[in-house]
């Protein structure tokens, strides 16, 4: 999925390592169950299975789209952060972070910096 934030820019973009390349596998392998969660749900559908099963289902599909973000948070504060913080870049990645967890959490994204 496309981001409809603008990355930071890095110093040196081609020696530049996502912090979440440690848990790759492991995202990806959860994305994949994910997507069979999505699909189990729609055969339910189908089926016209009842609907608090289905609603069981969309929960636990929820709780691991949860799981893969905070997975993602985690390093991204743990790697990307705390390098830009040694470079004396850390407020705009604090902020895009504070704006994302804010749009996830359903609060409107602030449009004043917070810097200061």
């Amino acid at each position: 999925m496309a981001s409809s934030t603008t990355q930071p820019d890095t110093a040196d973009p081609t020696n530049f390592r996502h912090s979440y390349t440690r848990d790759k596998t492991q995202l990806v392998r959860r994305l994949s169950r994910m997507e069979g969660q999505v699909r189990g749900i729609a055969r339910m559908i189908e089926r016209e299975e009842y609907c608090i099963d289905i609603l069981q289902q969309t929960s636990a599909l929820r709780a691991a789209v949860d799981a893969v973000s905070i997975l993602l948070l985690e390093d991204h504060v743990q790697g990307c952060v705390r390098t830009a913080a040694e470079r004396g870049e850390a407020d705009r990645y604090v902020d895009e972070v504070i704006d994302v967890v804010r749009r996830t959490l359903g609060r409107p994204v602030r449009s004043s910096s917070r810097s200061g």
